[in-house]
């Protein structure tokens, strides 16, 4: 069973870079971190676009993603990396001195926030099993009207669907999202001005969410995802994606406890509650994305 996330007190600053950076109104805010050992230390972190030494640092946050499913996982970092005019990586800031740790990676990502057309350039294996991914879990987990709708949008071409990608380790809270994907709609709008293939109709997000091990949560049947613990107090690992739910056209769910590593999970203690991984998929219109950002912006800001 997968080890059970616990919630930590983290924070971060933002810093400014070039116009190919992502930063924060708030840079002279400054934040700790608080380890698992109790030390504080200062970490600063930067966005940019996605270039090929970040290739590894991409390839772990889709793992933690993905875990077990079978997607070429190498592939689809690589595309991240080529498509480098749209999307963001986190990385830590460049003028911190730590060239005398011989431990520390300066490649290291810390988030990856992208967007990638599943509808397009469907001779590549990642993008065809990218899709078959999404009719898969739609076809096991999904209600029957939920499934037709994913199904009618994969086999329409004519309306685009972009893979939304939001992912970044567990310790680094809402707030970065922010500037991220302010960055990525300024970039998808900049890719469409020069018609290239980002008009969207549509998006689907794939979302990491804990639900406790110590609560009813429902009985647990085959087949269809009938969504009967609704009612339980759910952790998102990214915050802000509880915002895209709401406005969500359709989602349906599943639990990823028996592919889920431990080491993925953080670290929990007796008196923690006990968090079982799940996944939500959602789907949502494209023309919504601009309105579910300012709800971002408004939240965590």
């Amino acid at each position: 069973m997968a080890a059970p996330v616990k919630k930590r007190e983290v924070q971060e600053k933002l810093r400014d870079d070039d116009e190919n950076h992502v930063s924060s109104s708030s840079e002279d805010e400054e934040y700790d971190i608080a380890n698992e050992q109790g030390m504080e230390f200062q970490v600063d972190f930067e966005g940019r676009n996605p270039q090929d030494p970040d290739y590894h640092g991409i390839k772990t946050l889709l793992q933690q993603l993905f875990l077990k499913a079978h997607i070429d996982l190498g592939g689809l970092t690589e595309l991240i990396i080529s498509q480098n005019y749209v999307g963001s990586v986190v990385k830590q800031s460049a003028d911190i001195d730590d060239s005398d740790d011989e431990d520390n990676d300066i490649n290291d990502v810390f988030g990856i926030t992208t967007v990638i057309n599943i509808s397009d350039k469907q001779n590549i294996l990642c993008i065809q099993q990218l899709r078959q991914l999404l009719q898969q879990l739609a076809d096991e987990h999904a209600t029957d009207a939920v499934n037709t709708m994913i199904k009618s949008i994969l086999e329409n071409d004519a309306a685009q669907l972009g893979l939304l990608i939001n992912e970044r380790f567990v310790n680094i809270p809402a707030k970065i999202s922010v500037p991220l994907l302010e960055n990525l709609i300024s970039e998808l709008k900049r890719a469409n001005s020069k018609n290239m293939p980002y008009n969207f109709s549509y998006f689907v997000l794939i979302c990491k969410l804990y639900k406790s091990e110590d609560k009813k949560v429902g009985k647990k049947t085959k087949g269809k995802n009938k969504n009967a613990d609704n009612e339980l107090s759910i952790l998102w690992s990214n915050p802000e994606e509880e915002i895209f739910a709401e406005e969500a056209l359709v989602n349906f769910e599943f639990s990823v406890e028996e592919e889920a590593d431990s080491g993925l999970s953080g670290t929990w203690t007796e008196t923690d509650d006990k968090m079982i991984p799940y996944r939500r998929v959602l789907l949502f219109e494209a023309s919504k994305l601009q309105s579910i950002f300012d709800k971002i912006q408004n939240q965590f800001s």
